[in-house]
């Protein structure tokens, strides 16, 4: 942890912050966070080639790895008394695919994600939550791109308590990689249709029932894009900044 390296394919730079059995987490000077797999040869050190490995030690007893590769203490996965903090998302399988992944991060911290179902009155929701340092507010947009209605949205929240970020995709299904469901990419689907809808018909397969089938198909962030998983960690990392 901490050994700062380069990607030699991206030439992205940081510190190793995170591992797990898919790869490692690198955080550049930015704070913005990347996902790399085991790669032999993959990576610099001060402009040496040089082959990562995971390490070998176990997690003891009391400590353990999260889905997300956080490192938890507690190994009961016991969650603490829920903290003022908040992460909110769109709706309830944005809510749901956090718990799949950082779920036992966020008990740890005692945080809740709750679903705001639409966000087109975030400004209000916001000043109603009344954020304060003990009380941090994160939010996570769909389809948040220069020039969206999102992006308008996320301009108009303006707090030091209160962090918006998001991902690029239409919807957060699609921040799941399609590999785990055996495709090589999601298809495209018209703007004029239900993205959810149109997604099942052009893979031939039902709308009813299709969601928890893929949400049960990720296990780690490793099987989300990294655009979702650096936007959900850059929520973490604020929110972990003024968790007790």
């Amino acid at each position: 942890m901490g050994l700062v390296i380069e990607d030699r394919s991206s030439g992205f730079v940081g510190d190793i912050v995170r591992w797990s059995a898919e790869g490692v987490t690198l955080r550049d000077r930015h704070q913005h966070l990347r996902h790399f797999g085991w790669k032999p040869g993959g990576f610099l050190h001060e402009g040496r080639p040089i082959t990562l490995t995971r390490p070998k030690a176990q997690p003891s007893a009391t400590q353990r790895i999260s889905a997300a590769g956080a490192v938890l203490a507690d190994g009961t996965g016991r969650a603490r008394v829920a903290q003022a903090h908040r992460i909110w998302v769109e709706g309830i399988h944005d809510a749901e695919l956090l718990e799949c992944v950082w779920g036992d991060e966020l008990r740890e911290m005692g945080v809740v994600v709750e679903p705001m179902h639409g966000a087109d009155d975030l400004g209000a929701a916001v000043r109603d939550f009344a954020p304060r340092p003990d009380r941090r507010l994160g939010v996570l947009l769909d389809h948040l791109v220069a020039g969206s209605k999102e992006s308008r949205i996320a301009a108009e929240v303006r707090h030091p308590n209160v962090l918006v970020t998001g991902h690029p995709f239409v919807d957060v299904w699609a921040g799941i990689r399609p590999r785990v469901i055996g495709l090589d990419a999601w298809p495209d689907v018209p703007r004029c249709q239900s993205w959810k809808e149109g997604l099942c018909a052009a893979i031939g397969v039902p709308f009813e029932g299709f969601w928890p089938r893929l949400r049960n198909s990720v296990s780690s962030f490793a099987d989300l894009e990294p655009e979702l998983v650096g936007a959900v960690e850059r929520l973490i990392d604020f929110i972990a900044d003024q968790a007790p």
